[in-house]
């Protein structure tokens, strides 16, 4: 006797070699044995085992699906009831075996209700089942003619309105993606490789650009519709001439300074901000966009403003012009002491806007003891050794520091110059310097009127922001206020108001535990590094596209510690995995063996030591982030 079972999902018969009450054993027509349950036993015959089943399975395919649905009624019926209504008779072992391999071959059409019995889907079920399939079965065939299409090096029709989302965000159960990632695996690329090699990426630069926008100007970078408050008219003129001193591409200038002899021999040193809350109405539409932007965006050859051009012109400090400045003014004794400061709030002068490039050649180490010829050369070096005794005052003095490098980036028509000078520079410092007195002047003046305000503060090496009052290690002052640049800075823009507010004998506008101020001050803290560390990619960026420009295959380095190494005139850092060990601070050559700018990587290999030196001291108070930021 012989049985034809199901098992483990598909159907098989033995011959049996003994038989229980659950169970019995069986023998296949291999010789295997083995042990079957008696329930999985859909039908019993006598006969010859060999080519039973491929028979059963050839009597199957000939069988059409549709017309044994049709076959079917409502109720539920067994494979051999079945089998005897589609054969006109009683069917063979074999014709019933071939019924019971096409209906559970079917499921869309058969559901299975039990050992052996089924019942037909509705019409309606299977009809949907059906277009599911067909669907499928479509996109399967679309998927394989896009995977083609992708390692044939072209774009898909149809990629092109979802490369956004392809790119930043994919949907991994599209179609699309799906098509992607198997001819990106096939490749043995990654997906946004692939997209740059079927022409999808027509910018490397803009690729990066876009997700950065993508999260944080998901709307554009366009401004809503505004209007600016009317400036106060009652503002008196400063007997001053101020002028400032900026990058050469600075177009939102925040700060003036000016140099004035007194009558009684000391000089009257005046620090000048520009004033755009007298202009920006709190929680009016241009503020509210604002406090989403929070700073402006830098990045190489580009930058995307906090402020609008029609918010900016009236307030920066422009040359020739007379702008609205919240001021400071220091008394300066001729041994360069403080012995009087007041704030107010004025109309300035700008007399000029002097330009690093074109200053520093005048304005320099080397032209401190002897007058260049610049028109502003005394007042700058006044300035200087003020800024010399601001700096002893911190208790941060000290000449024999090394000063790192700082890197501007110039970008025209996609090529780039990345132009470096040491940092500690006179008008690095006195700008510097005067900025931090301004700094922590103003929020001593906050403090002292109880009015709440966003400062920066260190302790323990930890910096952070807070509305308190609090000291500022690195910097060496009691307190710092970011207050010098509210052109580029909403919590510069919050801290002027509250200024303003002092001055004017007003009410603040943030109040005191305000939930307002605080949460301004914590949206900032994380969207300002989001920022920074946007900006610190782009300038990475550009310093890769600076080695293919110019063509570099070999570049020197400095070890900062194992294999990691900092390249010559460029602020980039760097792995080199074949370097041997160097001290640090030894100087290498490298050859540069990849770059990719797409995925942001540089591969180098250690060519030779060059020179090798004592170890690198690292102070990481060498150059205080606020001092670098505060000008």
């Amino acid at each position: 006797m012989n049985v034809f079972y199901e098992e483990d999902g598909g159907f098989k018969v033995a011959s049996i070699m003994s038989e229980a009450d659950s169970s019995m054993q069986v023998e296949a027509t291999t010789g295997k044995r083995s042990k079957i349950k008696a329930a999985n036993v859909l039908m019993r015959f006598d006969g010859s085992l060999s080519g039973f089943l491929d028979a059963a399975q050839a009597e199957a395919d000939a069988l059409d699906t549709d017309f044994l649905w049709e076959c079917c009624g409502e109720p539920e019926f067994s494979f051999e009831t079945l089998a005897e209504d589609y054969y006109g008779a009683k069917p063979t072992r074999q014709q019933a075996a071939a019924i019971a391999i096409k209906l559970h071959a079917a499921p869309m059409y058969f559901y299975r209700k039990g050992k052996g019995h089924y019942k037909a889907a509705p019409e309606d079920t299977l009809k949907a089942a059906l277009a599911g399939l067909e669907k499928k079965r479509q996109q399967a065939e679309w998927l394989a003619q896009m995977v083609t299409q992708l390692k044939q090096g072209a774009l898909p029709e149809g990629f092109s309105s979802k490369l956004d989302a392809l790119l930043y965000a994919p949907d991994k159960n599209s179609v699309e993606w799906k098509a992607l990632e198997q001819a990106a695996t096939e490749l043995k690329q990654l997906p946004v490789q692939l997209l740059h090699a079927v022409g999808a990426i027509q910018s490397i630069h803009d690729y990066h650009l876009g997700a950065f926008l993508r999260e944080y100007f998901a709307h554009g970078t366009a401004y809503p519709d505004f209007s600016m408050a009317a400036l106060p008219d009652d503002l008196p003129r400063a007997a001053v001439q101020a002028f400032s001193i900026d990058d050469s591409t600075t177009t939102e200038i925040d700060d003036a300074l000016s140099v004035t002899p007194l009558d009684n021999g000391n000089t009257q040193v005046g620090i000048h901000i520009a004033a755009p809350a007298l202009g920006i109405a709190p929680r009016e539409a241009l503020d509210l966009e604002v406090m989403k932007r929070l700073s402006t965006v830098y990045m190489p050859g580009h930058k995307i403003t906090m402020l609008p051009e029609p918010a900016i012109r009236p307030f920066s400090l422009d040359a020739g012009e007379v702008k609205p400045a919240l001021s400071l003014y220091l008394e300066v004794a001729p041994d360069f002491t403080i012995v009087r400061q007041h704030s107010c709030l004025e109309r300035v002068q700008i007399a000029e806007n002097l330009r690093h490039d074109t200053l520093e050649p005048f304005f320099n180490e080397t032209t401190l003891a002897q007058d260049s010829g610049h028109p502003y050369w005394a007042a700058l070096v006044f300035l200087f050794r003020l800024a010399e005794s601001l700096e002893k005052a911190r208790g941060k003095y000290d000449p024999s520091r090394p000063q790192p490098m700082d890197y501007n980036f110039y970008v025209e028509d996609g090529r780039v110059q990345i132009v470096n000078r040491q940092r500690g520079s006179p008008m690095d410092k006195l700008v510097a310097e005067l900025m931090i007195v301004a700094n922590s002047q103003w929020g001593l003046l906050l403090a002292e009127h109880d009015v709440p305000g966003i400062y920066r503060a260190q302790n323990g090496g930890k910096v952070y922001m807070t509305t308190k009052a609090e000291g500022h290690q690195g910097l060496g002052v009691a307190q710092y206020a970011w207050c010098t640049s509210p052109l580029r800075r909403a919590v510069d823009l919050i801290n002027q108001r509250q200024l303003i507010s002092v001055l004017t004998l007003q009410p603040p506008v943030y109040a005191a535990n305000s939930d307002e101020i605080v949460g301004h001050m914590r949206n900032f803290d994380q969207t300002y590094q989001a920022y920074n560390e946007f900006q610190t990619r782009m300038e990475r960026y550009w310093c890769l596209q600076y080695l293919l420009q110019e063509h570099i295959n070999e570049i020197e380095a400095t070890v900062w510690r194992e294999n990691l190494v900092r390249l010559e005139n460029l602020p980039y850092m760097t792995k080199v995995h074949s370097l041997p060990a160097i001290k640090p601070g030894s100087r290498v050559l490298l050859a540069i063996q990849k770059v990719d700018t797409l995925l942001m990587e540089l591969e180098c290999k250690f060519v030779r030591l060059i020179e090798e030196t004592v170890p690198l001291e690292v102070d990481s108070e060498a150059a205080p982030a606020d001092v670098a930021e505060s000008a």
